[in-house]
C-alpha cells in the first residue's frame, strides 16, 4: 500500500482548511453576532457600534447584538474577542485607546493588537478637547498652565481611563510644560464628563463627542483641540498644534476588528457593509455634528494603519504614561 508523501498530506490539510473557511463564509452568519464595545454605553464607541449593528442586522437577516464590556482601558473586552473562535460571531469596536495606547503602556495587555486580530474596517475619529470647568476661572490654555505652575494645589484632570488618548494628551502636556496634574481615570467618557460637569474635577481631556454639549451649554470651557485644523463646530478654538504641540495631532478613532484568522470572505462582506452604512449622508451628518471624520479603508489598508499608529503613538505613550501593571 502506498502512503501519501508529506507534501501531499500538507496539500490535503491546506485544502481542508480552505474548504472549511469557505463553507463557514457561505453559511455565515448562521447565528447571532456580538459586537463587543470595550467601553460603557453612551459614548462614541457605543454609538458607532449601534449604527453598524442596526445596518448589519437588516442586511444579513441575523441579529448583531451590542455587548458593552468595559474595563482596563478597553483591554478586557478586547482580550475576550482576541481569544474567541474566529467564526465571525465575535467582533470588537477597536480603537486607539484599546489597540494602540493601552497595550503599549500595560505590562500584560493579554493580547497582541496586530497578531491576535483581524482588522476589518475603519470608521473614523473624534479629536480630543482639553476643557476646564468654568468655576476654575481659566479662559485659555495659557491661563491653565499659569494656574498649574503657581499652585499650591495640584490640579486634577479626568479622562476615560488609564491608557486612553485623553490620558496621553494631558500627560504629554504636563511633562512638556513641567506642570503637575493629577490623573483621575474613569471607565469611560460618560462617567468622566459627568463628574467634570459637576465640578468634582476641574480639567478634562476627552473627545469632542463627549464634551461638545457641555461646551455649548457654557458649563465647560474648551482650551485646545487635537485636530489638524480648527473645527467647523468651534472655529475660535485653537488646535494644540497651534499652541506649540506639533506631536498632538490625532483623533480617538474607532473601527471594527475580530479574532485573528477570520475567513477572508466574511471580512470582505463586513468591510463592504460597514463602509456602506458609514458613507450614508444621514449617518455622516450625525457623526460630523460630533466632529467625527469618517474614512473608508480596505482591510489591508486598515491593518497597515493600525501598525503605523502603534509605531507612532506606542513610544510616545510609554514615555508619557509609562508601563502600568494590571
Amino acid at each position: 500500500m502506498l502512503w501519501p508523501t508529506r507534501a501531499v498530506m500538507a496539500t490535503i490539510c491546506a485544502l481542508s482548511v480552505a474548504l472549511g473557511g469557505s463553507a463557514l463564509a457561505q453559511s455565515w452568519p448562521s447565528k447571532p453576532v456580538r459586537i463587543v464595545v470595550p467601553w460603557p454605553a453612551g459614548g462614541s464607541a457605543d454609538m458607532v457600534a449601534r449604527i453598524a449593528a442596526e445596518h448589519l442586522t437588516q442586511v444579513f437577516a441575523q441579529s448583531f447584538v451590542v455587548e458593552n464590556r468595559p474595563g482596563a482601558s478597553g483591554m478586557v473586552g478586547s482580550a475576550a474577542v482576541a481569544h474567541a473562535e474566529p467564526d465571525g460571531t465575535s467582533l470588537i469596536v477597536s480603537g486607539i485607546p484599546s489597540h494602540v495606547i493601552a497595550p503599549a503602556t500595560s505590562a500584560n495587555p493579554g493580547f497582541d493588537p496586530l497578531k491576535d486580530f483581524t482588522h476589518i474596517a475603519y470608521v473614523g475619529g473624534s479629536p480630543i478637547v482639553v476643557t476646564a470647568h468654568t468655576s476654575l476661572g481659566v479662559r485659555s490654555f495659557a491661563e491653565l498652565l499659569a494656574l498649574a505652575r503657581r499652585g499650591p494645589a495640584v490640579i486634577g484632570y479626568v479622562s476615560p481611563g488609564v491608557g486612553s488618548l485623553g490620558h496621553l494628551v494631558d500627560e504629554y502636556l504636563a511633562r512638556k510644560d513641567g506642570v503637575r496634574l493629577e490623573h483621575v481615570p474613569y471607565k469611560g467618557g460618560v462617567q468622566a464628563v459627568t463628574d467634570l460637569v459637576a465640578g468634582h474635577v476641574k480639567v478634562g481631556a476627552m473627545t469632542w463627542t463627549t464634551t461638545a454639549p457641555h461646551i455649548r451649554a457654557g458649563t465647560l470651557t474648551a482650551l485646545g483641540v487635537s485636530s489638524g485644523k480648527r473645527l467647523a463646530q468651534d472655529p475660535d478654538l485653537p488646535t494644540l498644534k497651534e499652541l506649540g504641540y506639533n506631536d498632538l495631532v490625532t483623533t480617538t478613532w474607532w473601527a471594527f476588528s475580530g479574532p485573528a484568522k477570520l475567513p477572508t470572505d466574511v471580512v470582505e462582506r463586513l468591510n463592504r457593509e460597514i463602509n456602506t452604512v458609514f458613507a450614508r449622508a444621514e449617518v455622516r451628518a450625525k457623526l460630523e455634528r460630533d466632529a467625527i471624520e469618517t474614512e473608508a479603508m480596505s482591510p489591508e489598508q486598515f491593518t497597515r494603519f493600525v501598525a503605523a499608529e502603534i509605531g507612532k503613538w506606542g513610544p510616545l505613550a510609554k514615555a508619557a504614561i509609562g508601563a502600568q501593571g494590571n
